[in-house]
């Protein structure tokens, strides 16, 4: 701590005395099944550094854990946490081996990711891979251009994730070699992968049809690969994906359920408050968090409550300060917290048909799946590329070319197209859900895939 002008100011140490308060003061997390009857509750004791909230929300959403309540207190060099966590079923977390994980990362010096082998199955960063990063204009059938180029040069695709906010997207996509199966290293081969994937994301220069936006795309390709939600909040606030928010947009962006942000002075206690209301969903928290520390602002409390009752609407509260040590000093400043908090929120809720595909893995398969998805005027508005074990698991979140719901046309003709893929609707906004059932024909179609569980549209041919 330091003290700069009568302030008090945050300062990262590393000296002899920040080690010794380390050492004597070990990390100290508690794992509780008896003290509340709907979850089981952590609490999370160590010296404070920046970030450590996030390390911290970041390891349980990793390990598929639903965060219910959460109680939390830093002032001075010590954090102090209460996390309600459950299972993905609502049920208390009873698993050894899922809490011995928890206790091992956050009681661990450093951040420790969850092992991808847990048995929740937290996705690890990997030096196995080599890892791309692109942001650039969204426009209809951007995936599968770049899912073409890397076909086009014998990369297969691991593990991706794509998101799309306000006419911007950006991807985190782990790559092999296609005859090797491991990392592209090669750096000729990676010079072109980088020119050619930069050429797709700089689209044609006008922001995507007309938009106004003058932004360019990037690429960026290194060995291995950061958490990949962490790394696309990120991506999207440097690419300025907040600067609309709040404006009127079309499409499915407006349709999606917006956030209450509101920032307040707490001028006694030298705070600035914010305080956040949406309808809960999955990860919210970690997504709320990510904003705030990529904003580089301290969580000194805060209380999150996301039980919610019939309504599910989380309520977040939190008590924060720049690095610097000062609260939010300018309406400007105050503006760009909500916008970026706004952004956040939305960027992970999509409105979208909710597909998921299922097949061996192969050569080229993403390529032809987008592809297909292109042809039958789909646009994709998020998706999650998975491979495991041989097989291929994805789920994309998909659209018109306009932004409106997917009609039943489509639908049986996408299913024709894939072949022997296993597809099936996992689930579907409420939006979309409506207003196909006002279109007669698609209602049966979607319908009928909401009541079935896997299922192959039509089993007509494979494009191997």
């Amino acid at each position: 701590m330091a003290r700069s002008g009568g302030e008090l100011v945050v300062v990262e140490e590393d000296d002899e005395y920040a080690k010794l308060v380390r050492r004597m003061n070990p990390p100290s997390v508690v794992i509780d099944n008896d003290s509340c009857d709907s979850a089981t509750v952590i609490r999370v004791d160590r010296v404070k550094k920046h970030g450590i909230l996030l390390e911290a929300v970041q390891v349980l959403v990793d390990l598929n854990l639903v965060i219910t309540k959460a109680y939390i207190s830093s002032d001075g060099n010590w954090f102090m946490d209460v996390f309600n966590v459950t299972d993905q079923d609502g049920n208390k977390v009873q698993n050894k081996e899922v809490t011995d994980c928890i206790k091992k990362c956050l009681e661990s010096e450093d951040y420790l990711v969850p092992p991808a082998t847990s048995p929740a199955g937290g996705a690890a960063p990997s030096e196995e891979t080599t890892c791309i990063e692109l942001t650039g204009t969204d426009r209809p059938g951007l995936l599968s251009e770049v899912c073409a180029v890397l076909a086009s040069l014998r990369c297969n695709i691991v593990n991706a994730e794509v998101w799309t906010h306000d006419r911007r997207a950006a991807a985190v996509i782990q790559i092999t070699d296609e005859a090797t199966g491991l990392p592209v290293r090669d750096g000729g081969r990676l010079s072109q992968l980088q020119e050619l994937l930069g050429n797709v994301m700089q689209g044609d220069g006008d922001g995507g049809g007309g938009g106004g936006d003058s932004r360019k795309g990037s690429t960026v390709v290194s060995l291995g690969a950061a958490n990949a939600e962490r790394r696309l909040h990120r991506l999207m606030l440097d690419d300025g994906d907040a600067g609309r928010c709040g404006e009127e947009r079309g499409g499915v962006a407006a349709a999606k359920a917006k956030a209450k942000v509101v920032v307040m002075d707490c001028t006694e206690r030298r705070y600035t408050v914010v305080i956040l209301r949406c309808r809960d969903r999955p990860r919210l928290l970690f997504d709320t968090l990510c904003a705030l520390t990529d904003l580089h602002y301290v969580v000194f409390h805060g209380t999150v409550d996301a039980e919610g009752g019939s309504a599910k609407e989380a309520y977040q509260e939190y008590y924060v300060r720049h690095v610097d040590g000062h609260p939010v000093r300018c309406d400007a400043e105050r503006l760009r917290l909500v916008r970026c908090l706004e952004a956040a929120v939305e960027r992970r809720a999509s409105d979208g048909l909710e597909l998921e595909v299922k097949t061996e893995d192969r050569a080229g398969l993403l390529s032809e799946i987008t592809r297909v998805f292109r042809e039958n005027s789909l646009s994709i508005i998020r998706a999650v590329i998975t491979t495991k074990d041989g097989e291929a698991d994805d789920t994309f979140y998909v659209s018109d070319a306009y932004g409106n719901p997917v009609d039943g046309k489509a639908m049986e003709a996408l299913g024709e197209q894939l072949g022997h893929v296993v597809l099936r609707v996992k689930s579907n906004g409420r939006a979309a859900i409506n207003r196909a059932e006002d279109s007669g024909g698609a209602a049966s179609i979607i319908g009928n895939l909401l009541k079935g569980s896997f299922q192959g549209f039509r089993l007509i041919r494979s494009y191997s």
